[in-house]
């Protein structure tokens, strides 16, 4: 086992893992910018580094930088969290030539994956089913209305080397699919440093389930079942939960093995994700995976009772899983909410700010993971994320209502939050019956245009009958 590790990350994740490593007995050195000195994690870790100015590029994502902090403190080995550079071939390679362990896949398979082309070949390839598209990048767009015709509208423009929704056009017609083509990699090529897109058919009314996997290098691979990530906006989750109403215990071995067979077919070492979209017909389809520790990995810890990021370490040190498939069982109903410093009124526009007034809900069945503290101060450097709330029952209902008892409960002052618009998804009929997919928001969001739309037109009714002393109508 490691004596020390570094954590290439900040915030909520970098405080997570910072405890699984005091409960295995691992020292910690916490990586800072100049605007996270007075971040939870700084302080919780054994040591920290400063590894430079605020901007994300003149600290967390230089690879130099963190490996001298490595160097320096004798940690041997880097865990990357999420984001920053937690998918980075580059960085898994550059970890492995300085005789750094990367908590993560290998290099290799990383790039297998990362690439999108690349990675639905190979799930093509193993059996895995993926949804009709091309098979090569569009780099000419002579021929891509043919191409698009023959795979059907609607369709998505997505970057080969992309993720998080950046990139992603949809198509309803040929009339605008040259136009979305080149925005698409022009954004592309903006945003990841390569304009290679790809064209995938839309599949309608999906939902988005994902079944976490966990791999050792003695050829173990087991899944740790599903999760239901349909609540989104953007193409960003906002609400998780496990297990998903839409999936029965066949359809859960079916689609954990085809996530145990994707990664097999590269050789994968670690924590990752494979992302499916489900259909109205059970049929399911891989989208992509994520060679990372997710977001929402303490859904999963719940139901299942395995610390992934423990496991995660013991993986990296060379340890066997020390559970076999059969040994997996689920209990009970999780749910986590994102809790975002964003503004729902103003578009989610972020609202970093000094945090105060802070109260975190507790009582049966809360966890809540965060880096908040009263006197913090949220930087607009980063991304918004501010804290997750998890819940834990026994049945979706009562999970249901212990997630409202514990938004209600959750206080904090000066910073606007996602907990209303969160509050709101709860209490809709879809959500509660579990009768939601991957549009869900969208349509929420429309019927509130639709809803003031038709207040205003009422309003103007009734000034227009004053002015014409109560005769006619606007409209």
């Amino acid at each position: 086992m490691f004596r020390k590790i570094l954590i290439a990350n900040r915030g909520e994740i970098a405080v997570r893992v910072i405890r699984a490593c005091k409960e295995l007995g691992i020292q910690t050195v916490a990586v800072y910018s100049e605007a996270d000195e007075g971040c939870l994690h700084v302080e919780m870790a054994d040591e920290a580094v400063c590894i430079g100015p605020a901007a994300s590029t003149a600290s967390y994502l230089r690879v130099e930088a963190l490996l001298d902090a490595a160097r320096k403190t004798g940690a041997q080995a880097i865990h990357p969290g999420y984001g920053f550079l937690s998918e980075k071939a580059e960085f898994a390679d550059a970890c492995s030539k300085a005789k750094i362990v990367f908590i993560g896949p290998s290099a290799k398979a990383i790039r297998k994956l990362g690439d999108k082309v690349t990675a639905r070949a190979t799930m093509h390839r193993v059996g895995v089913p993926i949804p009709p598209g091309t098979r090569k990048p569009i780099r000419s767009r002579e021929n891509v209305v043919r191409i698009a015709k023959d795979i059907g509208y609607p369709l998505l423009i997505k970057p080969s080397a992309g993720g998080g929704g950046k990139g992603m056009q949809i198509v309803s017609s040929p009339h605008a699919l040259k136009e979305a083509l080149e925005t698409s990699q022009n954004e592309a090529a903006a945003v990841f440093g390569s304009g290679d897109v790809y064209l995938e058919k839309v599949i309608e009314h999906a939902r988005h389930i994902e079944i976490q996997i966990m791999a050792d290098q003695h050829g173990n691979v087991i899944h740790l079942g599903e999760r239901e990530c349909s609540v989104q906006r953007r193409h960003q989750k906002l609400i998780e939960e496990s297990p998903s109403v839409a999936v029965d215990a066949s359809l859960r071995a079916r689609m954990g093995a085809a996530a145990v067979d994707a990664a097999k077919a590269v050789g994968y070492v670690g924590a990752g994700t494979v992302e499916f979209l489900l259909d109205a017909h059970n049929q399911f389809y891989f989208i992509e995976m994520n060679t990372r520790i997710q977001v929402e990995h303490p859904v999963t810890e719940w139901v299942t009772g395995i610390d992934l990021i423990r496991m995660q370490i013991r993986v990296a040190a060379g340890e066997p899983l020390g559970v076999a498939q059969e040994d997996v069982r689920f209990q009970g109903h999780a749910i986590e909410c994102r809790i975002n410093a964003e503004d729902p009124e103003d578009d989610f526009s972020p609202c970093p700010g000094l945090v105060s007034g802070l109260r975190l809900p507790g009582g049966p069945g809360i966890r809540v993971d965060t880096h908040l503290y009263n006197g913090y101060l949220v930087p607009h450097h980063y991304d918004s994320l501010l804290a997750k709330l998890i819940v834990h029952a026994e049945t979706r209902e009562l999970a249901l209502a212990r997630m409202v008892r514990a938004l209600g409960e959750f206080q904090l002052e000066n910073i606007k939050t996602t907990v209303p618009f969160l509050q709101r998804i709860l209490k809709e009929r879809k959500f509660r019956h579990g009768n939601y997919n991957t549009g869900f928001v969208e349509e929420m969001r429309a019927a509130d245009v639709r809803h003031h739309l038709h207040e205003f037109m009422h309003k103007l009714s009734d000034s227009f009958r004053r002015l014409t002393g109560g005769g006619g109508s606007a409209y």
